[in-house]
């Protein structure tokens, strides 16, 4: 009877154990949740984050300068496949999450970290290598921004705050 019992509860335990397990992992494959939008990083169980210096991506724009209202391209380049991603653009001045994404590609959507569609994160976990979305700066002057962007490559490995160069902002002292 007793070891009954000890199967019973070992069996309930593993059962709820892999319910979490999945249940967790099928809630990021849709995406980023509104916890990663402060420090970027995901909440996955158990991941492991690499340097910064020794990431496969690039983020970049072919503006330097922008003005109010203007809309910036962003292209995020890979050598290798990941899955995952979060990207934002940030005032240099304070590291304020900025404007508003316009244009995203297939396999990503807009999340609002702090207003409407001012995040874009991943909506599958299809592989992507590149990726071009379009920002639009608010139309009040916020000073330089850089875009930043953290990649999940897999369950267990990302890089977070891959930053761009700095966009500035023209007019400004």
């Amino acid at each position: 009877m007793e070891e009954s019992r000890r199967a019973h509860k070992a069996i309930v335990g593993w059962a709820c154990t892999t319910l979490c397990l999945f249940s967790c992992a099928a809630a990021f494959s849709h995406g980023a949740s509104l916890s990663a939008c402060t420090d970027m990083k995901p909440r996955h169980l158990r991941v492991q984050l690499h340097s910064p210096s020794n990431n496969y991506i690039t983020v970049h724009t072919n503006m330097s300068f922008y003005l109010p209202g203007d809309k910036v391209p962003v292209t995020v380049r890979s050598t290798r496949d990941f899955m995952g991603f979060l990207l934002q653009a940030r005032k240099v001045s304070n590291d304020e999450v900025a404007g508003t994404f316009v244009f995203i590609p297939p396999g990503s959507k807009l999340l609002t970290c702090f207003e409407d569609g001012d995040t874009v994160t991943h909506s599958d976990k299809s592989l992507k290598r590149n990726l071009s979305f379009v920002w639009k700066a608010p139309d009040q002057p916020i000073g330089d921004i850089k875009f930043f962007i953290s990649i999940v490559q897999s369950y267990f490995v990302y890089w977070a705050k891959i930053e761009s160069a700095i966009v500035a902002q023209r007019g400004q002292n």
